[in-house]
């Protein structure tokens, strides 16, 4: 019995994070006397016992802790950090993978004309990428929750939750694929003092198709871009209707347009940094989806372990007792023995040899514009491993704050969070190529 609640626990699982296969399911009624209490775990493996309130809070706390392995600041029976290795390194290996291919082509395509006429272009690169991320990774944390609490046991319920976030997902890629392309053409109106409005058609229907598909290569008819608008916008309240008639969409719908929006915003400012950067260094193209994606799987996977550690903990809005404060200082962020700072250390410790089999990998491929001398790969690394030190950070204390505040992270953290990874990571990545180039490591790629 916990706090004079009796709980049912069950192992936890959290998406490409998680260990267990189940979590805390059911919360029954407070009782203020003495009652026996049963923690049910798997198949039922912990007897009855009837004991003290006192020592019910301290047994059932010491059995959410070993349910939880590693949620918030728990000692006890807690995954290995080996075993958290083994568990993301794949997915992270080929999830970076994907990301050096996205660097290729657009290393490749920045030197075609329309990037050079519509340089617009580069502002929505960061927030489109982003923006797709954000959405699927959202959609997988929700599910993942759902899943953790037995939402999906029942086919006809995981079907209805399927076709229903789906919707979703479509109804938000449209609103935020058209303000995404709204945004860039606003950026890059103010200081050239010039629009064109056959431009805008353009960045609209490239950025609708991209969150959207993400799959169809558009020409620069003039009759396909108005199409491929309007189509889209038609389509939207079929999307709304969908996601509205559905009970598991319904409340996201309304209250999770806020997180995607702005991480729209905050990218795009990435994105304007890409603007400015890329005419002077060519190079930074090919590294730039790189190190925005690496930073933002590394952040996704620490917010989703901490907010499914804390639905299983408490209700929303209420802190469990093991978490003691919020704006913890770095060094416990990363440094305590137990709990998600040992997760934050494995991720950080995958961050440098990720990064160097992404950066050869480029490099074998023959690709971009950059040597890979010593210096450059000691600057990137650098600012690689600045990125997600930060990100991390950040990530405890915002998962918890949104906890305090009765919102939901699986909805709100990852969008805020990747888009902060855009926009440090192509900052420090401008920053990292402007000193090669003041310290005279001056390829193609940096300007000469």
């Amino acid at each position: 019995m916990l706090n004079g609640q009796t709980i049912t626990c069950a192992e936890v699982d959290v998406a490409v994070a998680t260990r267990y296969s189940r979590v805390l399911t059911s919360q029954r009624r407070m009782s203020s006397a003495p009652q026996i209490g049963r923690i049910e775990e798997g198949d039922g493996l912990f007897e009855e016992r009837s004991t003290s309130s006192a020592s019910d809070d301290d047994q059932g706390l010491s059995l959410l802790q070993r349910a939880l392995g590693g949620g918030g600041d728990l000692q006890g029976d807690e995954e290995s950090s080996l075993s958290i290795l083994m568990q993301v390194m794949l997915p992270f290996l080929v999830a970076g993978l994907g990301m050096v291919g996205a660097g290729l082509v657009l290393d490749l395509v920045q030197h075609w004309p329309v990037f050079k006429i519509v340089s617009e272009l580069f502002i929505m690169v960061p927030a489109l990428l982003g923006l797709k991320g954000n959405l699927e990774m959202t959609l997988a944390s929700r599910l993942s929750t759902h899943a953790n609490l037995g939402h999906l046991d029942n086919k006809e319920d995981c079907l209805s939750m399927i076709v229903g976030n789906m919707a979703l997902i479509q109804c938000q890629a449209i609103v935020v694929g058209f303000l995404a392309s709204v945004a860039a053409v606003v950026m890059g109106w103010i200081p050239e003092g010039h629009f064109d409005f056959l431009h805008a058609l353009l960045l609209c229907a490239a950025a609708l198709v991209t969150a959207s598909l993400a799959s169809l290569i558009l020409k620069t008819d003039l009759w396909l871009s108005p199409l491929i608008v309007v189509g889209y916008l038609l389509s939207l309240p079929l999307w709304i209707w969908l996601a509205a008639r559905n009970k598991h969409t319904k409340e996201v719908l309304y209250s999770g347009w806020t997180p995607v929006i702005s991480a729209m915003m905050i990218s795009s400012m990435g994105g304007l940094i890409l603007d400015f950067t890329v005419s002077n260094y060519k190079g930074i193209a090919v590294f730039q989806p790189v190190i925005n994606g690496v930073g933002g799987n590394l952040v996704a996977v620490q917010a989703s372990r901490i907010s499914t550690a804390l639905h299983a903990a408490a209700p929303l809005g209420k802190m469990p007792k093991f978490v003691t404060e919020m704006c913890i200082n770095p060094c416990s962020a990363f440094c305590a023995r137990a709990g998600h700072p040992r997760t934050a250390r494995v991720l950080l410790l995958l961050v440098v040899p990720g990064h160097l089999v992404f950066m050869y990998t480029i490099s074998y491929l023959k690709a971009g514009h950059t040597s890979l001398t010593p210096i450059f790969v000691v600057t990137y690394l650098l600012a690689a491993f600045l990125q997600v030190a930060i990100l991390l950070y950040i990530s405890h204390v915002m998962v918890h704050w949104m906890w305090k505040m009765s919102i939901d992270p699986d909805n709100s953290a990852i969008p805020y969070l990747t888009a902060l990874g855009d926009l440090l990571g192509t900052g420090l990545l401008a920053i990292a190529f402007h000193f090669l180039y003041v310290v005279g490591d001056r390829d193609a790629d940096l300007g000469d």
